[in-house]
């Protein structure tokens, strides 16, 4: 696994709400707004550490019980997708799921981390 800054953060969260993730977010952030919301995407606007990302939660993505949250930058709190999934299936006691590394050409594409309260371990997630 590189620790190189990844280019943006998506993970993967099983039974929660986009409610949830949004309190989550005020509870760490300077500032939420809403940027707007239209079904089951919500787009928003997140101030981290004094720098303004757009986030994006989708509910429903991979089945009724997950849903995504997107931070469409570098610049967040966490270098990689799994020390955010950690932050988030703390926070909110929930399976949380990301991708191991960064895409590369000859990456396993089903190839992610399932993070519990018992800790990360590395899974095969098909999608069907």
């Amino acid at each position: 696994m590189s620790n190189e800054r990844h280019p943006d953060i998506e993970v993967y969260v099983k039974n929660s709400s986009a409610r949830a993730l949004i309190n989550w977010l005020s509870e760490i952030s300077d500032s939420v707004s809403e940027v707007r919301s239209r079904g089951a995407s919500h787009e928003l606007s997140c101030s981290l550490n004094g720098v303004t990302i757009p986030v994006l939660i989708e509910e429903r993505v991979v089945g009724k019980p997950w849903l995504s949250i997107w931070f469409n930058s570098s610049q967040t709190p966490w270098q990689i997708d799994l020390e955010c999934a950690k932050a988030i299936t703390e926070a909110l006691d929930v399976q949380t799921r990301c991708i191991v590394d960064g895409w590369n050409e000859g990456d396993e594409p089903d190839e992610w981390w399932r993070v519990t309260a018992e800790g990360a371990e590395k899974i095969i997630w098909k999608t069907e």
